[in-house]
């Protein structure tokens, strides 16, 4: 299990790596790089998306996740979960209506202040979780610091298809 501090410092450094690849899209910053793929914009959406709907579920909130019934979620927790966590690698996957973005933000710059924003409300969701684990429901009973971990790793697979894009 990661330590919360150096956790959140890792999902820190994946939003900086993506929106510093987010920079460097120029005139690709709305374009989806084929039918059916999503823009960058849209990729970071999804992304501050998904941090939003992690800090709820940090902080006991209702979430836009699906939940999954409570006999479910530890297998799913050591299918998923666990073995990206032990791989070091988020597996391709498909999202739910909620997290699929229509459309992002016009600029990098202000795809940066969403992004920063939900990463924040993140942290300080993971900082104020009752001894360090909280109920999510997909995954069931997780610690802080290894969903910050998981949510970095997932930034960067999103970050390496925006880089691709």
């Amino acid at each position: 299990m990661a330590d919360i501090n150096t956790a959140l410092a890792e999902s820190r450094t994946a939003v900086e790596q993506m929106l510093a690849a987010a920079e460097r899209t120029g005139a690709r910053w709305a374009a989806p790089p084929a039918p059916g793929k999503w823009s960058p914009s849209q990729i970071v959406e999804h992304v501050a998306r998904v941090y939003e709907e992690s800090a709820h579920a940090a902080g006991g909130q209702p979430t836009k996740f699906p939940a999954f019934p409570a006999i479910v979620r530890p297998l799913v927790r050591k299918v998923f979960f666990d073995r990206t966590l032990r791989n070091g690698t988020f597996p391709k996957g498909k999202t739910n209506r909620a997290l699929n973005p229509e459309s992002g933000s016009t600029t990098p710059a202000e795809a940066r202040a969403r992004l920063e924003q939900a990463h924040a409300a993140f942290e300080q969701a993971c900082r104020n979780c009752p001894n360090g684990r909280f109920s999510h429901g997909i995954f069931g009973t997780v610690s802080a610091a290894d969903y910050a971990t998981f949510q970095a790793m997932h930034t960067l697979h999103h970050t390496k298809q925006i880089a691709h894009s």
